[in-house]
């Protein structure tokens, strides 16, 4: 029977691929299906999507899935390659195929490794646990780089025998702050890219994809073991291309990744890009400018969520900071040190940190940038410059209180032209540490 012959009563599909129209012939006794699609009928590749994509895919993910996926599948077969080289060199570091060596000793030595890594572990987290949410992509990148370390290491430490323990404890240290970063900050993407409240499904997939991945790499290292069993050049020779290929997959993996979520890099190019162009730019934009590498060039430190004798040190500062100041934040500044401490008031929400950080991006400019080629209030940034040149006083009070100005007039704006190109406002990455404080504004007495 003809589609164009019957009624339709109704369509369906099943994710972006799979659709089906339901007909019903005229005398109204036949209710017909009609199914189209590349997925119409099962496939080797309908098996595969099943198994290794999560339910729904592409809709149930971010737009960067596929990409960010595709590189870091290259990167952990690269990791897995060059992963069983050292392994084989550990292996003969502690005596394997030595008839001197002893049981005890290689025991020993397994067990000093496993317990300094484990302490790093500890340490790690607990000094650096709370940034990786904010700098997901450099931690990312950070601890690919200290992975890629740890293996080399490892594969030379057979050549110093007498410090071949020390070297071996120093390289689980370092693949104990890799499994650190690496798991939290892949947390931190799997949450970015599950779009359905589907978390677990995108990070069980990502593992299945992983172990598909490492089960590859096991074959072709049954093939490499022996060739590279008595030759210390070969070992070198793949482990340099493999850890190149490491490398350049991971960068281009975390370069795929277009968060909408603001840290503080982000926050910065944004406020930049607006200042000197006059519009917000989307996350695509922003994204692949995103340093994953360590700075090194002067930037003011921003310190949210600080202390408030850390803001303020006498009566007077605390006058000038809540003068006319009706936000939910005290902003104070030391030229000295190039440092913005950011007080927050008990109960500020995501909002009003990031109009914190755009009222310290504003300083870092007026100390650092060059503000004539601003296409948003240039008159008043330039004026305010040059207030900021001649100021006596270290902590910029005058300063201070016309930049809340500012602020007042830009960000209403700026909040609104964000929101319009994509950024998400109502949660960000700022880095805010945990305290908050009481305030009453000048002239109002506490209730």
């Amino acid at each position: 029977m003809a589609e164009e012959e019957a009624d339709l009563l109704c369509t369906e599909r099943y994710s972006a691929h799979r659709n089906r129209r339901y007909f019903q012939l005229h005398d109204g006794q036949l209710l017909q299906r009609s199914e189209r699609g590349m997925e119409a009928t099962q496939s080797v590749a309908d098996v595969f999507t099943s198994v290794f994509l999560p339910q729904g895919y592409p809709d149930s993910v971010s737009g960067d899935y596929l990409s960010y996926q595709t590189w870091d599948t290259v990167q952990a077969f690269a990791s897995s390659i060059t992963g069983t080289l050292a392994t084989q060199a550990i292996l003969k570091g502690v005596g394997v195929g030595d008839n001197t060596a002893t049981v005890t000793a290689a025991s020993i030595t397994w067990i000093l490794k496993d317990g300094t890594g484990m302490v790093g572990r500890i340490l790690f987290a607990w000094s650096k646990g709370s940034t990786l949410d904010c700098d997901a992509k450099k931690w990312r990148m950070f601890a690919d780089v200290l992975n890629d370390v740890a293996i080399f290491m490892e594969i030379v430490a057979p050549a110093f025998p007498p410090a071949f323990t020390l070297i071996v404890c120093v390289s689980g240290v370092f693949k104990s702050i890799v499994g650190v970063a690496g798991g939290a900050t892949r947390a931190a993407l799997t949450m970015h890219q599950a779009r359905r409240n589907n978390m677990a499904d995108v990070s069980a997939k990502d593992g299945s994809q992983e172990t598909l991945v490492n089960l590859a790499g096991l074959l072709v290292s049954l093939i490499l073991t022996p060739l590279v069993a008595a030759n210390i050049t070969l070992t070198f020779v793949l482990y340099t291309l493999f850890t190149l290929l490491h490398l350049y997959a991971n960068f281009r993996a975390v370069r795929a990744v277009v968060m909408d979520t603001l840290n503080q890099s982000r926050l910065r190019l944004m406020v930049t890009d607006f200042f000197r162009r006059g519009r917000v730019p989307p996350p695509r934009s922003i994204n692949p400018r995103e340093p994953i590498l360590a700075e090194f060039q002067r930037r003011l430190t921003i310190r949210l969520g600080a202390s408030l004798n850390s803001v303020l040190s006498s009566t007077y500062e605390y006058r000038r900071a809540t003068e006319n100041n009706r936000k939910n934040y005290l902003l104070g500044v030391n030229q000295n040190t190039d440092v913005v401490s950011i007080s927050l008031r008990e109960g500020a929400e995501s909002i009003d940190l990031i109009e914190a950080c755009i009222h310290a991006e504003i300083f870092h400019h007026l100390l650092h940038q060059d503000v004539s080629s601003f296409m948003v209030e240039r008159a008043t940034f330039i004026d305010l410059q040059e207030k900021v040149k001649s100021a006596r006083d270290e902590r910029l009070w005058d300063a201070v209180a016309a930049t809340h100005l500012l602020v007042d007039q830009l960000f209403p704006r700026l909040l609104t032209e964000a929101r319009a190109a994509g950024w998400v406002t109502e949660r960000n990455h700022l880095g805010a540490d945990e305290w908050r404080a009481q305030w009453s504004p000048q002239g109002k007495k506490s209730q």
